[in-house]
């Protein structure tokens, strides 16, 4: 269980960089591509958290802050929201306010 629950963190860890490598590739230049690269990371990193939380759950790895939990699971649901919106209609200012919450999230996980 050990194994899974660190491919987990790692692709986690992958998704975040994926959201700040997207929000600065859009914020910098005009690239479409940095919309596809935000969403799919903000979807990597929420899809992964889940499943970090679930498998910490079945192993009974640590003691889980749920209420921790839930407030980066709205979060990180935002982030893809605003991925989502990014893609349909590509704006400066939603990069910047995904890449906000996204650190906002890395503060909520180690300062909390």
């Amino acid at each position: 269980m050990d194994i899974i629950y660190s491919a987990l963190v790692f692709l986690h860890m992958l998704g975040l960089a994926g959201i700040i490598a997207g929000f600065l590739m859009q914020v910098m230049t005009d690239n479409t591509k940095s919309t596809k690269v935000l969403l799919h990371s903000a979807l990597l990193q929420f899809v992964t958290g889940l499943l970090l939380v679930g498998v910490a759950e079945m192993a009974d790895l640590a003691d889980m802050n749920h209420v921790k939990i839930g407030v980066k699971l709205v979060i990180a649901l935002a982030v893809v929201v605003v991925g989502v919106l990014n893609l349909r209609k590509p704006a400066k200012n939603l990069a910047v306010i995904a890449g906000v919450l996204a650190v906002l999230n890395i503060g909520v996980a180690v300062f909390w």
